[in-house]
């Protein structure tokens, strides 16, 4: 995302205005009048229970009244953010604080089920999973995050994740992650191979390298940290090499693109790093690789090989229109790959689905995103805009981002704003 001037303070986030401008729709939709096709009611299948599809199952099922069935498939029973969990390799969360369950969408009538969707049938409109159930749809919802473009790093694939961990899907990655932090020598070395873009944000890699620094200072403080990025800057940058300087001096080395840091390979079982040749033996290794939509987007044909394209409007595919994709996996134009764009992206899909199922009332498409980073104890940054959808795409209107220099208590108002922030989306998704 580009760096927008010029924070504006009205657009500072309330966890009740968050959730009340849901309400606020909710309260007036006209009743359902329901379209059914001999079969009942109609039939949404959800595939993901993250940010974008427990978001759009809850609000199908309780904006319906009942009127259009409602299956989530999610195959993990605790649902892990990535948003916020970097802050538990810094110490400032448990692990149990990022971990969230499905009985509050359960008790919402949304019928959950924990198994993998291994197939998808356009023709027939069904989805299979691996247990062998095989689920009707008449509109389908894919929200399955992301997948990994196998060696985009040369030595790493993803069978070495357990000796170069990517902690980019949140839960046992992050756990371990933090174990290898934890357990780095006096002085070791810590490791990022940065992502190129689009890549998933949260978890930030910028704000990784910040709470694995302030892990480190308390800790280890002469242990050091490289990142080798392929890219010549990246979002947040001057706030992150701002509080970088105040916080963790002489200890983060960033190598960015015009210094080799898109040439770059690893031997996981020999733990190095090769930056445009050197070698370096390093003690802990985070691989973060280029990134692709969920798998079973592609399987349902709908990607462009990489990411899924959608219309502005519903987040339906180009491929097919009553195949919808939301959050990471989706290519929708201007919004980044968040936690809070994939909640903003499924309350537009919900409304439209219903819309077309039920005949209720929907309205035209609107869009917000804010990304918070934290760079040390209170010392909170934000980024973030609002959008329209277009016939091209979700296009950017307005946006703002925190300011360098800018006084301890903004930086800790602004971090407060990210904890209200987590308790209403987490909220909203799960019920």
């Amino acid at each position: 995302m580009k760096h927008m001037q010029g924070a504006r303070p009205e657009m500072k986030l309330d966890r009740r205005l968050f959730l009340g401008a849901s309400a606020a729709a909710s309260a007036v939709l006209c009743a359902p009048c329901v379209l059914a096709d001999g079969h009942g009611r109609p039939r949404v299948v959800v595939v993901g229970g993250g940010a974008g599809g427990a978001t759009a199952a809850r609000y199908i099922a309780r904006d319906s009244r009942g009127a259009v069935d409602v299956t989530l498939v999610e195959p993990t029973r605790s649902y892990y953010t990535c948003f916020f969990s970097n802050l538990y390799l810094g110490g400032f969360k448990e692990i149990g604080d990022i971990g969230h369950t499905y009985g509050g969408l359960t008790a919402g009538g949304v019928n959950v089920v924990h198994d993998h969707a291994i197939g998808v049938d356009r023709t027939a409109r069904t989805v299979t999973l691996a247990g062998g159930s095989v689920l009707k749809y008449d509109r389908l919802i894919l929200a399955p995050g992301i997948d990994f473009v196998e060696m985009s790093v040369p030595g790493w694939d993803i069978s070495s994740q357990n000796l170069m961990p990517h902690a980019y899907k949140a839960g046992s990655q992050t756990e371990l992650l933090k174990a290898r932090l934890m357990a780095m020598p006096d002085g070791g070395v810590f490791a990022m191979v940065a992502p190129p873009n689009p890549y998933r944000c949260p978890p930030g890699p910028y704000e990784r390298v910040s709470m694995v620094a302030h892990y480190l200072k308390a800790n280890n403080p002469t242990a050091k940290i490289i990142v080798a990025d392929p890219k010549p800057k990246f979002s947040k940058m001057a706030l992150f090499q701002e509080g970088w300087a105040n916080h963790y001096a002489g200890m983060i080395d960033w190598i960015g693109e015009e210094f080799g840091g898109g040439n770059v390979g690893v031997d996981p079982a020999a733990g190095t790093l090769t930056i445009d040749g050197e070698k370096t033996r390093v003690d802990v290794c985070n691989v973060i690789p280029a990134m692709k939509a969920g798998r079973i987007a592609d399987i349902a044909g709908v990607t462009d090989g990489n990411w899924a394209p959608v219309n502005a409007a519903d987040m339906s595919t180009r491929a097919d229109p009553d195949i919808h994709v939301l959050g990471d996996a989706s290519q929708q134009g201007d919004m980044p790959k968040s936690g809070f764009s994939a909640n903003s992206q499924a309350k537009v899909c919900a409304n439209a689905v219903r819309g077309a199922l039920t005949g209720s009332r929907v309205f035209p498409a609107k869009f917000s995103n804010t990304c918070w980073s934290l760079i040390d104890t209170n010392d909170g940054v934000k980024v973030g805009a609002t959008y329209e959808a277009t016939e091209e795409k979700i296009a950017r209107v307005d946006g703002f981002i925190s300011q360098t220099g800018e006084s301890a208590e903004v930086r800790r108002v602004t971090y407060e704003e990210s904890e209200s922030w987590y308790a209403a989306i987490t909220a909203d998704m799960f019920g």
